[in-house]
């Protein structure tokens, strides 16, 4: 039976009080949400009319939200695909034990993490056009979250590489293996297993981080709801503003929770062939010496 480390076996008492707790907790939100609703009915927000327009295909909606969803993914998918790749080359780079390397890399990666990625979309949209490059702003907002999630991934990479073991590195060079195979055979495949939580929580920030699309007129889904809210209020006033907003909003959750349901997934599937292997590797062995004899 083990123990844990970080925290003491909760009594009978403890676990009581935590019962408790955890009921008043829910009876507070519960509270609060019936409050909010209360006063978006008594707003008139809740009426089923105001709602109907999102579903609507001769209001122009559904179409328009979903046209921004594609843009949005657009730039996400791209964004991480290459922040990724650009983050796992950076944090080698980093582990380099040659100096000429080391060090711009920890240059690059400490410059782009202390920047404000606000700063850097400015700077790629605003600031080049001024030396003669002018890019789309498909372009200055995929670069600006590279140059930032880039920096932050190669972090992350480079915790992940540094917790596995040290005695796995010094076995692999001790079969004779260079130092590119037992960083791609032995150490990333056991450090993406650890990271991959930390992994998807910074991609979920980038894919939020795409709203700031908003500030250089790039229509994502932010910018979207924004354009038809001053459309409709020019129209019918204020009164599609809160259920458009909210229905940006619901995108994006639903998008990370979705991203997040993928990741739980590899992360189930990745450690349970991980366990298969290690279960695997004394069967072998035996079976190999039964042969021998």
């Amino acid at each position: 039976m083990t123990t844990p480390v970080l925290f003491d076996v909760q009594g009978p008492r403890a676990r009581a009080r935590a019962r408790v707790g955890s009921a008043i907790g829910a009876v507070l939100v519960l509270a609060i949400i019936g409050f909010v609703l209360l006063r978006l009915g008594g707003n008139g927000q809740l009426e089923p009319e105001r709602w109907a327009i999102l579903f609507d295909p001769a209001s122009g909606v559904p179409q328009a939200l979903g046209r921004a969803l594609v843009r949005t993914l657009q730039v996400a998918a791209v964004a991480m695909v290459l922040a990724t790749l650009l983050g796992l080359l950076l944090a080698v780079g980093r582990l380099s034990d040659h100096r000429f390397i080391r060090v711009p890399v920890s240059a690059v990666i400490e410059f782009f993490r202390a920047i404000p990625l606000l700063v850097v979309i400015f700077a790629l949209y605003f600031v080049l056009p001024k030396y003669g490059v002018r890019l789309s702003t498909f372009t200055a907002l995929t670069g600006g979250l590279v140059l930032y999630n880039m920096a932050v991934l190669a972090e992350i990479f480079r915790a992940g590489i540094l917790s596995i073991d040290r005695g796995q590195r010094e076995a692999g060079f001790g079969l004779g293996l260079r130092k590119s195979q037992v960083m791609t055979l032995i150490l990333l495949p056991q450090a993406t297993r650890r990271m991959l939580p930390v992994l998807v929580a910074q991609l979920v920030v980038l894919l939020k981080d795409t709203s700031l699309g908003f500030i250089i007129s790039y229509l994502e889904l932010l910018r979207q709801a924004r354009g038809l809210v001053e459309y409709f209020n020019s129209l019918f006033g204020d009164r599609y503003t809160f259920q458009l907003y909210v229905a940006a909003g619901l995108i994006y959750i639903l998008i990370n929770v979705l991203l997040s349901m993928l990741a739980r997934y590899t992360e189930r599937r990745t450690n349970r062939a991980g366990r298969k292997a290690v279960t695997a590797a004394p069967a072998d062995q035996m079976g190999d010496g039964g042969g021998a004899a």
